[in-house]
């Protein structure tokens, strides 16, 4: 039940609230700049003036105008060759087709954007640009991505001074936090936010904070706590006049109302919403608020206006083309089940499923898989509700296997790391001092002959063994940093105090996974599973030594590795393949003995950013698309196969026979050339 009311909140107030003001004076603004335009010359000043409407036209949700506006400001800026403005008409692109739910065409166009604005050296571009791919992401639910690009707008933010993106940047990687049940974390950044605009006195942010930890009490079950914020926020709101963010008052105080089950109530305070938005025309917050009391009247058992509801958010939502809350179409199939029209929501969440997939939502595309199964069991489908539940269940799996990975790849994102010491190198200064201080000691001590010698005779003795001992304590720390990591990220971190992380840019990416790992594994007691696959590591981390890989870690089952780093080495992907092969030959030998796992196998190359997660149980890690883009390759090879992908292909085609498999569509990637190695 929670969990329903969790997700009313987020759609209720996505990262952050920029919107909800704008959409109160976007009218205004709009016919002072098109006043501005019907005078304006063709120069720079009309480029701007096109942008700006763009923007604006985007914030109350008109994306077909906003197109055409980012249009023309790139058409002129072009012909005046005006580099500024034409990355800001690629980025309020990137605008339009987020706010459309396009993420891969999102991207596209921060990405371009950004190149620009990198360029020309414009430092607030490209932390906005950093902060835009960050919101993409993090609605694609790929939070290590979206932390990474937050954090890269923070630190130019900071070094430029704009204190109100930094704000901005704090309210976005709090709900970072947020999303991954790091509640204390999120609260560290929201009260960031909010100590910045108490500074600098703007009331909106203020209030916008208040809300953002109001969710995150709402999140822990302190619903007391988590009023006290939003009453705070509504004070502030209702002083400023701004009227949107009194509907989100209204919204978020149903959401208590609906966790703790009080439904009338709830109900009662989204009709206060829905009445201010329809006021206001702010389509977005209608349709949330017909969705809210949707999900209120299905918690009721009330599935006809629970349906009712569904359908007028989803008219909405079609209307503004709004794609981006896929999990309305599922929520209408779901109440379709329920009011025994099977065939009917099968339709609708089949859709949603679609929807989500060409976004890469794993979330939604899980939750759809099990609505399927349920649909199909209601039309007595037995078969495919089995297909489908097996499905929920691998994408419930792969979720899980991502969250206990998380918190490792959280301040990876981070391009600055603090200074580290280590605690065996502190615990051997100790000791040396201790013995130093006795030293000392003894030399000032007067005794007479022979108890002075043996006192001295007796104290070298403890020196030598002690400094033995510490010798032998600082081999062991030292074997077992480079245990950890590569000696040239070691012998920097025992020199500096810290690892900077590094960018390359020719390394090839391995993946490794078995295949029907659950099914394999039940047949075999833990103490078994355990050797058999520490066994299977064991000798891939001997085929990486042999051929120049670095290990990076092990995900469950799943084995990463990376070949040209810390060192360039131009055979990378040679050393790669030739690797993968040894570890395919290893797992078919050892299938021949006993009842193991087939393994499939994916490579990638490219570039990656390296460097060392934490400052506690640290692990060198890498981060970037060109792993993503390998775990792709993994994940669409099969058992028993390599499968590499065009890049890898053309540096490795003269020494390897490959077999073309054509375009293959890869999950939050579309379709890519793929190649299985002979």
């Amino acid at each position: 039940m929670k969990k329903a009311f969790y997700l009313i909140l987020l759609l209720s107030l996505p990262f952050g609230r920029a919107g909800t003001v704008y959409a109160q004076q976007g009218k205004t603004l709009i016919d002072s700049l098109q006043t501005v335009l019907a005078k304006a010359k063709k120069d720079t000043n009309k480029v701007n003036t096109f942008n700006a409407l763009s923007r604006q036209f985007t914030l109350i949700g008109n994306y077909d105008t906003a197109l055409i506006y980012a249009g023309k400001a790139k058409t002129l800026a072009e012909r005046l060759n005006f580099q500024k403005g034409i990355a800001t008409a690629y980025k309020n692109t990137g605008l339009v087709y987020e706010g459309q739910g396009n993420y891969p065409e999102a991207l596209e166009k921060d990405f371009t954007a950004l190149k620009i604005y990198e360029a020309i050296g414009d430092k607030e571009g490209v932390a906005a640009c950093y902060n835009n791919i960050g919101i993409v992401y993090q609605y694609q639910g790929n939070y290590p991505e979206a932390l990474k690009n937050y954090f890269a707008a923070l630190k130019i933010n900071e070094v430029v001074g704009n204190k109100k993106w930094m704000a901005f940047n704090y309210n976005n990687i709090g709900g970072i936090y947020d999303n991954q049940g790091n509640y204390p974390e999120a609260l560290k950044n929201f009260f960031a936010a909010l100590k910045i605009y108490e500074t600098t006195g703007d009331k909106t942010g203020i209030a916008d904070c208040h809300t953002s930890v109001g969710g995150i009490y709402v999140h822990q079950g302190n619903y007391e706590e988590a009023l006290k914020n939003y009453t705070a926020a509504f004070k502030i709101y209702e002083t400023i006049g701004d009227r949107g963010g009194i509907a989100n008052y209204y919204l978020n105080t149903g959401s208590i109302y609906g966790g703790q089950g009080n439904y009338p109530d709830a109900l009662k305070n989204y009709l206060s919403a829905l009445k201010i938005y329809e006021a206001t025309g702010d389509k977005a917050g209608i349709a949330t608020c017909y969705n809210n009391m949707g999900v209120a009247y299905y918690y009721q058992g009330n599935y006809p206006d629970a349906l009712k509801n569904y359908l007028s958010a989803f008219k909405i939502y079609e209307a503004i083309q709004d794609k981006q809350y896929f999990g309305y179409y599922t929520n209408i199939g779901l109440v379709y089940v329920k009011l025994h029209h099977a065939a009917e929501g099968k339709v609708w969440i089949k859709k949603g499923l679609a929807l989500s997939k060409e976004t890469g939502a794993k979330e939604y595309i899980r939750d759809a898989y099990r609505r399927l199964s349920s649909a199909d069991s209601a039309l007595g489908n037995y078969k495919s509700a089995f297909e489908n539940h097996k499905m929920y269940m691998l994408y419930k799996d792969s979720l899980k296997n991502e969250e206990n990975t998380k918190k490792l790849t959280q301040t990876a994102m981070q391009y600055e790391f603090d200074k580290k010491q280590l605690s065996d190198s502190l615990r051997n200064k100790e000791l040396q001092s201790i013995a130093e201080g006795k030293l000392q000691k003894q030399k000032t001590y007067t005794f007479s002959g022979a108890g002075i010698i043996l006192l001295l005779l007796l104290f070298l003795v403890f020196v030598f063994r002690s400094s033995k001992k510490l010798s032998a304590e600082k081999q062991k720390s030292e074997n077992l940093l480079l245990n950890i990591l590569p000696a040239e990220v070691a012998d920097e971190l025992k020199e500096k105090g810290n690892a900077q992380a590094r960018q390359f840019d020719e390394v090839s990416v391995l993946f490794t996974d078995f295949v029907h790992f659950t099914q394999t594994a039940e047949k075999l007691n833990p103490q078994q599973l355990v050797q058999e696959l520490n066994e299977c590591f064991t000798a891939f981390d001997n085929i990486m030594e042999r051929n120049g890989l670095e290990k990076i870690k092990t995900i469950g089952d799943a084995y990463l590795a990376v070949c040209g780093l810390p060192l360039s080495d131009p055979q990378h992907a040679q050393k790669a393949v030739q690797a993968a092969l040894e570890i395919r030959d290893f797992i078919e030998e050892r299938k021949k003995q006993r009842n193991t796992f087939d393994i499939r196998i994916g490579i990638h190359s490219g570039s990656v950013v390296a460097g060392i997660v934490g400052i506690k149980k640290f692990v060198y890690d890498i981060w970037g698309d060109t792993v993503n883009t390998a775990a792709r390759m993994e994940q669409n090879s099969e058992a028993g196969k390599i499968n590499i992908s065009e890049t890898t292909y053309e540096l490795v085609k003269d020494e390897f026979d490959c077999t073309y498999r054509g375009k293959v569509n890869a999950k939050g990637k579309g379709e890519i050339d793929m190649y299985f190695i002979n």
